[in-house]
């Protein structure tokens, strides 16, 4: 049977009800099957893997959401915070949606993250893991550097909160989409490259309508504030311990910090039979920048752990396209 690549003109739009509102998302390609699961980092939203979806393999679909408070995702109410923890519920919720037993996850940053909490507390439901840039992020010591830092941001997301509580409905300020392309890439410190920032913008801005030729972020500001949780170490090798076998595949930026504590990665990596770690030129959106350096990796991988079964691939239907701009 001919593989093929995803397309990324074949997706439907979807919205999964959650009790605060609900998850927006692409299905990309086949619906026939249980897709992969992908999620994206913190401040960013599912435009982040456009130019990765082309390059994958046609016989398994991807459903790319966006989480609360990012992209086109419903924000969560006033008094309520944003929280990395809370955010792995967010796994189970689809997978209950969706009807799925088990789940195979693709994340990027905050969302590899994600993946990582959720495989340790659940391996039994997760067939396949890929990691983007990160595994588990460092354990945050409770110093007086860290503690300032939670209290300031304690302080601006309970200021965002009162904002939304009064009601104040002016618009924020306004830009041009070169404009905000361009304090995109700065704001990443150069990771996200200015001519490929639109795969990002075209989720998380709306066009002003006080000058019709600009955007606005609309993305939920207090999402900048979320809370960190301080794990220890010793917790974060106990969770690598319990992901004993899952297929574990990590592809990490060489111009990126990121990763996690040392003490982690060489239990999985040492303890996981189907663990693989590969090292890519690059920043720590590198997946978006330079997609074919991790498809290079990920194609195969998933052919080993998700290969095509006789009912997908070539003897779908044909599927319906939606289209949306920004």
């Amino acid at each position: 049977m001919r593989m093929g690549t995803l397309s990324l003109d074949d997706f439907k739009d979807v919205r999964i009800p959650v009790p605060w509102g609900h998850i927006s998302g692409r299905w990309y390609g086949n619906q026939k099957e249980r897709p992969i699961l992908a999620i994206h980092g913190w401040l960013d939203n599912l435009g982040t893997f456009d130019r990765l979806i082309p390059l994958l393999p046609d016989h398994v679909g991807v459903l790319c959401i966006d989480l609360p408070g990012h992209g086109r995702s419903s924000h969560l109410q006033p008094g309520v915070h944003y929280s990395v923890d809370d955010y792995v519920y967010i796994i189970p919720r689809v997978m209950r949606e969706y009807g799925w037993p088990k789940v195979s996850l693709l994340g990027h940053s905050m969302g590899a993250i994600l993946m990582f909490v959720y495989a340790a507390l659940a391996p039994h439901t997760v067939d396949l893991v890929i990691s983007l840039d990160i595994l588990i992020s460092e354990s945050r010591q409770p110093d007086g550097n860290n503690l300032r830092l939670s209290a300031r941001n304690m302080e601006k997301h309970l200021g965002e909160d009162e904002r939304l509580l009064e009601g104040i409905s002016c618009e924020p300020p306004a830009y041009t989409l070169d404009t905000l392309c361009r304090a995109l890439n700065k704001g990443t410190f150069q990771s996200v490259r200015y001519e490929v920032a639109h795969h990002m913008l075209h989720r998380q801005v709306t066009r002003s309508q006080l000058y019709p030729s600009k955007y606005y972020f609309s993305r939920d500001g207090r999402i900048k504030f979320l809370n960190h949780a301080y794990l220890d170490v010793g917790l974060f090798a106990e969770m690598a311990r319990r992901i004993a076998t899952n297929p574990y595949l990590i592809i990490k930026g060489s111009e990126s910090p990121f990763l996690g504590p040392s003490e982690a990665f060489s239990i999985l990596s040492t303890n996981n039979p189907n663990f693989e770690f590969y090292e890519v030129q690059g920043t720590h959106h590198v997946h978006l920048n330079e997609p074919e350096k991790c498809a290079q990796y990920i194609v195969p991988f998933l052919h080993r752990h998700r290969p095509p079964t006789p009912r997908n691939g070539s003897s779908l239907e044909p599927k319906e396209h939606s289209k949306s701009k920004l």
